[in-house]
């Protein structure tokens, strides 16, 4: 067998797959475009679910790619054994209805054994099929001629994701030898087997059948091929090493490691799990934020952040207690950069992420311990056992690993319940697996709209109105020569005015007029074969195909949407000079009322950065500049300086939107000839939707102008509230009327103070001197709890050597507040005090050991609260 470079491998996986007619599908962002039903591009498969399912028909029905992949099922797994990744890639090969088992089985069989290609020796080579493909054992057997006891029956050989596409696979595995150990059929010794020495090196699916909903399969309208073979693992049997981490796809970044450490790789099994951890995640980090995530609390975010902080922590077993894996960056983009060259163009902003992260972790991580001792505590009043809750808690939120947490609460002589831990880590894997259950499954094949070829040409790009040809007619699922007034049909034309929604554009609407009858068109997509399919709804007469007929846009509706569109690119170029060029559009919504414009950004966006955004994007319209669009050879619009949207997938002819000097990008969509017909933009909102995710809505044109006119009636109602005939008066004015509320406040605030002092009269004789502690517990009158935290304040420093406990009422709402010296906080703890206190007035409350708060729902409790706080202090 050859021996060769992963690079090597994966670029020879292509070329042999080119020669037999593929086309190259490009490897897309790990971050799923267009598709809400994945966390992440988690295999070679799924950026071509609309192929497998029917939605699209490609150019070329045989596809080849290498995709990077994320999965964190399994983190847990990662760094312990030999081949568990978050990050990897898959080398896939696919017929989408065309070449099927035989084509498939030969392929890979010369792939893997050609001396042309891997050249792996035959006789080492088995493979498993499922007990009921007959097809693919005579094949195995016949066709490539292996013996029948390398040929394997395997239940599990299935491949079922739920609805949607789904059949037999036969799998390839490849014999290490006997030093990976002797053939043992109770050790699971054995091709298919749970062992190191027979690796699977290839899958091989063959979908033929349709998961349905009633979870009845039927056979698929199109036969496809979907195989998949690791390029991690293909690599660590072409360089014969022990594991996928001692392969070039890994080493140089555990060297680099060991640089940082002073510690060496292979030296010991515990630190070797580090160094492991390590160069998987960085990879998962520098990809993922390279395509566009960014640590966060939820959702795909969260994914990245823990996985940096499960780095960081094993990164502290190898003594390296600084921010340091923004330094490996550099190591991935360089390993990786034959094929991926974006982590090398991006690592400055990469970088900067993975610091700013490890320095926010280190900071967490003393979090982290406090929280720790205060559970410590805790469980010494539970027979010194730390919950699995509480552990789990430390484990999904700070990320300390459990090992790290049993050998702190080790040195208190506590132990874990590691049972309730196990429990939890359950529940999340039952999470994770249910949550990949119901995403990950595709769309039944529709067979009608697959089979729809009549050609059609859009022409809407110069016109709203054609006179054309209905060619075909779709009625409840079926083809269909005519349709009455009141239904709902689909069908297609001949030419077309009508835009089909894409690149975040919406559809156009409008009618398809005939004397006989009329078509109210409501929504236009793409058919599989590429065909504008408008939905519409007949509103009288009869339709038959093959009719002549008037297609109209709406004009006015479409004359708005353009605006927005162009606005749009004008926004994203004004973003990325405001912001960064690491800004990249993360979706849009272009319609005839509004805009919505998402892109990616690290941190918050201010209101000056805002501002600065809207007046670039005006001064841009205001010059009137020319919107050139043509179409030319990708490469030359490259050239051009044209920007490729983020995750769009192009062809080799492109169309270029050119509004030169300030913004050229490739869009397919519907633009205005001068940036002049925009007439005004105007930001309405600048949020964040999700994990270093940004949105911007905005109006443009006569929207926008009815938005500043709405803003103008608001501030003349303004103005007349606050008795000013000025604009320019109006903040000046409104700033002195605040000034007399917060005289007024205090004023009113002295007042009630005194009176409160009134009504208790010397609170001096209230105090009482229990277990040798001065404690003052009484009710007070206060309209809310800050007039209450004010009373206490004037206490505290009257009475600085006593316990205070202060309550008031109003209505059904109790308030509480207490303060301890800090000299007597070893004794008595102000939350433990309000804690208790506000429990008995059915209310909740804590704080620090000095000062706390809280509150409660039953007035009636509260003389019963406040003589609590005198038993508790008898009870010290």
């Amino acid at each position: 067998m050859k021996k060769l470079k992963a690079s090597e491998i994966r670029q020879m996986y292509i070329d042999f797959f080119v020669e037999k007619g593929h086309m190259v599908e490009p490897s897309a962002p790990l971050v799923p475009i267009d598709d809400d039903t994945l966390l992440w591009i988690n295999s070679g498969v799924a950026t071509l679910k609309k192929y497998f399912d029917g939605r699209e028909v490609p150019n070329n029905p045989k596809i080849v790619n290498a995709q990077k992949a994320i999965r964190t099922n399994d983190i847990e797994n990662v760094g312990f054994t030999a081949r568990h990744h978050t990050f990897f890639e898959m080398l896939g090969n696919f017929s989408i209805g065309d070449y099927f088992k035989r084509e498939a089985i030969e392929y890979a069989w010369e792939f893997l054994t050609s001396d042309r290609w891997m050249g792996m020796e035959p006789e080492k080579l088995y493979v498993t099929v499922h007990p009921e493909d007959t097809e693919a054992y005579e094949l195995w057997r016949d066709v490539i001629g292996l013996e029948e006891s390398r040929i394997i029956r395997i239940e599990g050989n299935f491949w079922d994701i739920g609805e949607g596409p789904s059949g037999p696979n036969t799998e390839l595995f490849y014999d290490r030898g006997e030093s990976y150990g002797q053939d043992d059929p109770a050790e699971e010794m054995y091709p298919g087997g749970e062992n190191e020495r027979y690796l699977e090196v290839w899958n091989l699916v063959f979908s033929e059948f349709n998961h349905n909903a009633d979870h009845t399969y039927t056979p698929l309208p199109n036969q496809n091929i979907d195989t998949g073979l690791g390029l991690e693992r293909m690599t660590s049997i072409s360089q014969d090493v022990p594991t996928n981490y001692d392969t070039d796809l890994f080493i140089p970044i555990i060297e680099q490691v060991e640089l940082v450490s002073g510690l060496k790789y292979l030296d010991s099994k515990e630190q070797d799990t580090a160094f492991k951890v390590i160069a998987d995640h960085i990879r998962t980090i520098s990809f993922a934020i390279g395509d566009g995530a960014l640590p966060a609390n939820e959702g795909r975010g969260y994914v990245l952040r823990r996985l940096l902080r499960r780095a960081v922590r094993f990164s502290q077993s190898l003594n390296i207690n600084e921010p340091f894996l923004y330094k490996l960056v550099d190591v991935v983009a360089d390993i990786m950069e034959p094929y991926y060259p974006e982590v090398k163009e991006q690592s400055d902003f990469i970088k900067k992420v993975v610091k700013s992260e490890e320095e926010r972790f280190h900071e967490t991580l003393e979090e982290g311990l406090t929280i720790l001792n205060t559970m410590m505590t805790t469980a010494k009043q539970n027979n010194n056992i730390l919950s699995g809750s509480d552990a789990f808690k430390l484990y999904d939120t700070y990320g300390f690993p459990i090992e790290l947490t049993e050998e702190i609460t080790a040195q208190e002589g506590i132990a874990i319940d590691t049972d309730g831990f196990e429990t939890e880590m359950q529940q999340q894997r039952n999470r994770a697996r249910m949550a990949r259950q119901k995403t990950q499954s595709m769309q039944v094949q529709n067979e009608v709209l697959g089979k729809l070829t009549t050609p059609s040409k859009f022409i809407g790009y110069d016109n709203t109105e054609t006179q054309t040809e209905i060619t075909d007619i779709i009625l409840n699922g079926e083809i269909s020569e005519e349709a009455e007034s009141g239904d709902l049909i689909q069908f297609i034309l001949r030419e077309t005015p009508f835009y089909a929604v894409s690149g975040g554009q919406v559809a156009d609407q409008g009618v398809i007029k005939h004397d006989q009858f009329e078509i109210e068109v409501t929504e236009v997509i793409k058919a599989p074969n590429g065909q504008n399919l408008h939905t519409g709804t007949v509103t009288f007469g009869h339709v038959h195909i093959g009719e002549t007929v008037d297609a109209c846009v709406n004009r006015n509706n479409r004359k708005s949407i353009i605006k927005n569109h162009s606005a749009t690119h004008l926004l994203h170029a004004a973003l990325k000079e405001v912001l960064g060029s690491h800004v990249n559009q993360a979706g849009s919504l272009v319609e005839p009322d509004r805009l919505r414009f998402d892109f990616s950004h690290f941190g918050q966006v201010t209101a000056e950065e805002i501002e600065r955004v809207e007046r670039i994007v005006n001064e841009k319209i205001w010059d009137n500049i020319s919107v050139n669009i043509e179409e030319m050879p990708i490469e030359a619009a490259k050239q051009k300086g044209a920007m490729a949207l983020f995750g769009e997938k192009y062809g080799d002819v492109v169309r270029v939107v050119d509004m030169s000097p300030f913004s050229i990008e490739l869009c397919g969509g519907i633009h205005v000839n001068n940036t002049g017909e925009i007439g005004l933009f105007k930001i309405e909102s600048e949020s964040g939707t999700g994990a270093g995710v940004r949105r911007i809505e905005a109006v443009t044109g006569k929207k926008a102008y009815e938005t500043l006119k709405e803003t103008e009636t608001v501030l003349k109602d303004v103005m007349q509230q606050v008795k000013v005939k000025e604009q320019d008066k109006t903040i000046e004015k409104i700033e002195q009327i605040q000034q007399q509320n917060k005289a007024l406040e205090k004023e009113l605030q002295q007042k009630n103070k005194t009176i409160t002092e009134l009504k208790s009269g010397n609170i001096e004789d209230s105090i009482e001197e229990i277990n040798g502690v001065k404690v003052l517990s009484i009710l007070v009158e206060a309209e809310n709890p800050k007039v209450l935290r004010t009373i206490m304040d004037d206490y505290k420093s009257r009475l600085q050597d006593t316990v205070l406990f202060l309550a008031s009422i109003n209505g059904e709402k109790v308030s509480l507040v207490s303060s301890v010296p800090k000299e007597l906080t070893d004794k008595v703890k102000a939350g433990d005090l309000i804690k208790e206190a506000a429990q008995i007035t059915n209310g909740k409350g804590g704080g620090r050991p000095d000062m706390a708060q809280g509150g409660g729902t039953d007035p009636s409790k509260v003389t019963e609260a406040l003589q609590f706080v005198k038993d508790y202090i008898k009870t010290l």
